[in-house]
């Protein structure tokens, strides 16, 4: 038989476990919702080089100067990863951020202007 008392404990302690609940899935949709935001916005540089229309044939120039060594020739990748159909599997945003960022050793940054991005975009674009 319960008493009166530990009827009343076990139930503050589902509702204390409920706001803790509550709290967590507010702070982890904020959390997320934040994250949404900022992964969705653009830097200026990108929304320059994606605002451009890109030169084809200086863009496979920049490549093979800035790329080949690396990406292979056609971008079949030797020491860096495959580039074929790259434009398939990652959007142009996330492939300028890993160009400039070189967040991914031995990836080194590669500052170059709006304009020669849009160029290699274009080119890496052409790879299949």
């Amino acid at each position: 038989m319960t008493t009166p008392s530990s009827t009343a404990a076990t139930s503050e302690r589902r509702r204390g476990l409920v706001t803790a609940l509550i709290a967590i899935a507010v702070i982890t949709a904020m959390a997320l919702a934040s994250w949404l935001y900022s992964s969705t916005r653009l830097d200026p540089y990108s929304r320059s080089a994606l605002a451009l229309n890109g030169d084809v044939q200086h863009g496979g120039q920049l490549f093979r100067i800035n790329c080949a060594g690396c990406h292979g020739i056609a971008g079949q990748g030797l020491v860096g990863p495959s580039l074929q159909a790259v434009s398939d599997r990652r959007p142009d945003r996330s492939i300028i951020h890993q160009i400039v960022s070189g967040e991914t050793p031995p990836m080194p940054r590669f500052e170059i202007e709006p304009e020669g991005m849009a160029d290699l975009l274009s080119y890496l674009h052409t790879l299949n």
